[in-house]
């Protein structure tokens, strides 16, 4: 039985791409493999190409492949662009009798897709599922968990119209393939794993942290997490409401946040910018929200559906003025649920704003994950306190100084308690002031609660032999394409070890000063044009990375185009 199995379905929008990919994903997944999936659509509702990928494996993975096994073309253009990615031993599955440019041709199996699907389910609507079958056909996998799943996705007639659609193709390959596919994929037994984006457990973590109130305007890639808080609202007992822009929400959560409720705010870099007031007011007032900007390809609209790394030094700097903040960057799905989590504490703890910085990449590839363990997650709520704590203080100060810069928080309809904010600069009680004295006094203590912040700042992974020679460095999606193009380094006789940071800022600075000043050669690794990580080392350890390697075509990266890079730096460090 082969280990590892590529699969791409190609097509343009309305041809139900995404959800032919999905079905396949769960149906392997559900099957006891690991596995992970992207996306790559155009923001379009109908007609444009788009993309599903599928990995395959009996072994844990969180990248793609370059190249497919099995590529399943809905349309021509998907034949024209992608075949040229099919391996050598690899399968193309098309409709022969509506793509007629395609003689025969290595790798090449034509089946009458939509003419199977009118024939044994009536609809020629249901052609991608016949393909479906024949994919898993060819891999020899049991049709008895996809049957099940697609009962799940589609319900009643719907579901057993594409059942036998699926059967038809499946029967169909069995039957008129003579070609040499080799891999095998039977089921290895019921999992246990969940199958999940970075969107829904970012979602999930949130309802874990103890969310009560969500306020966002739809953004591409952030949209799906408001969707998916808005469809469980009822059984968590939050609120998620839909204000008339990305201002509104940001003051909304603001609100929320100042009345008591856990808040969360979620949006890309457009609608951040939009925020970056309502995050100065945060600021100053000391107000505990999470702010998620999941990345996308900008400035302006830029490429709405793809993926980047291009916002760090935008959060790390933005609203005018300085107050503390925290800014997580989540490596895997499962890093997802667990540092949204992580964000929520922080954000009350220290009383200040928490920004969680995904992307387009991260929030709609798909992963297994085992069960998340609720044990890990504890809701610490900080100096937060009772109605009768507060009342027992007599003059309540907002905003008293403190050894930690961390205040008693009262809640504003405590009795016997009168609490006072301000977007001015203000005194100990809330006031706002003008003396240097009290501004200044203000100021640090503001600024102390970073020093409590660093030390709650998790430290970057490392993978790899200490000893190697080449240090890889990324931060946040990236971490499943470096981890396995170290392992294929090393596999090439080149030694190399990863520094990957998924908790940026304040900024780990001893960490990550103690790995790069052994490494003779280091390359920092990002889906941006300018090397902002590679700047932020710089700037908060001294040291300066080798090189660079660069993306910021909206794609992400791939452990073999990381491999390629990396072997051009290390020659020409070599030769320098």
């Amino acid at each position: 039985m082969g280990s590892d199995l590529n699969v791409m379905i190609g097509g343009e929008a309305g041809q139900g791409v995404q959800s032919l990919g999905f079905i396949l994903a769960k149906s392997l997944a559900r099957g006891g493999y690991h596995v992970f999936a992207d996306q790559d659509y155009e923001s379009r509702i109908r007609g444009g190409h788009n993309f599903f990928r599928v990995r395959v494996s009996d072994r844990q993975i969180a990248a793609l492949t370059e190249e497919v096994d099995i590529l399943i073309a809905m349309n021509k253009e998907s034949l024209d662009l992608h075949l040229g990615k099919l391996m050598e031993d690899g399968v193309a599955i098309f409709d022969e009798e509506a793509t007629k440019d395609y003689g025969p041709a290595r790798g090449l199996f034509g089946l009458p897709l939509e003419r199977l699907a009118r024939e044994r389910a009536g609809d020629r609507l249901m052609s991608n599922s016949v393909a479906l079958g024949a994919a898993l056909g060819l891999v020899r996998y049991g049709l008895e968990i996809l049957d099940k799943v697609l009962a799940e996705h589609f319900k009643g007639e719907v579901a057993q119209a594409n059942i036998l659609a699926a059967r038809a193709g499946y029967d169909y390959i069995r039957e008129k393939f003579k070609g040499n596919f080799n891999k095998q994929f039977r089921s290895l037994g019921q999992a246990k794993r969940m199958l999940l984006n970075g969107n829904e457990a970012l979602a999930l973590g949130a309802v874990a942290a103890g969310c009560k109130f969500v306020a966002a305007y739809p953004m591409t890639p952030a949209t799906t997490i408001l969707e998916y808080l808005a469809g469980k609202a009822e059984e968590t007992g939050m609120v998620v409401v839909q204000p008339e822009d990305e201002i509104a929400a940001i003051n909304m959560i603001i609100g929320a946040a100042f009345a008591g409720a856990r808040a969360m705010t979620c949006t890309s870099g457009g609608g951040f910018c939009l925020m970056v007031e309502g995050l100065g007011l945060a600021g100053i007032t000391e107000t505990p929200v999470v702010i998620v900007n999941s990345q996308r390809s900008g400035p302006g609209i830029g490429l709405p559906t793809r993926t980047e790394q291009g916002d760090l030094e935008f959060v790390l700097h933005a609203a005018h003025g300085e107050f503390p903040r925290a800014v997580l960057a989540p490596a895997t799905v499962e890093d997802v649920f667990y540092l949204t989590a992580k964000a929520f504490n922080l954000a009350e703890k220290y009383q200040t704003p928490v920004i969680i910085l995904t992307d387009q990449y991260i929030g709609s590839s798909y992963a297994t994950v085992e069960r998340f363990d609720l044990s890990k997650i504890t809701i610490e709520r900080g100096q937060l306190l009772s109605e009768d704590e507060a009342a027992r203080l007599g003059q309540y100060k907002r905003y008293q100084f403190t050894e930690s810069g961390v205040s008693p928080r009262a809640l504003p309809l405590y009795k016997n308690t009168l609490v006072v904010a301000d977007s001015d600069e203000h005194n100990e009680e809330g006031h706002p002031i003008e003396d240097a004295e009290t501004r200044t006094k203000m100021m640090l203590k503001r600024l102390r609660k970073l020093e409590g912040i660093r030390r709650e700042i998790g430290q970057p992974r490392f993978y790899g032999s200490p000893q190697a020679e080449l240090t890889l460095v990324g931060w946040g999606s990236t971490y499943g394409a470096l981890k396995e193009a170290v392992d294929m380094l090393q596999a090439q006789q080149i030694g190399a070890n990863l520094l990957h940071l998924n908790e940026l800022w304040p900024f780990p600075a001893e960490a990550v000063s103690s790995v790069l000043g052994k490494s003779r050669q280091s390359l920092a690794v990002e889906n941006n044009a300018t090397g902002q990580l590679a700047r932020l080392i710089r700037r908060e350890t001294g040291l300066k990375v080798s090189g660079t390697i660069l993306k910021f075509d909206g794609r992400p990266f791939s452990p073999a185009g990381i491999v390629r890079e990396a072997k051009k730096e290390v020659v020409h460090g070599k030769a320098g």
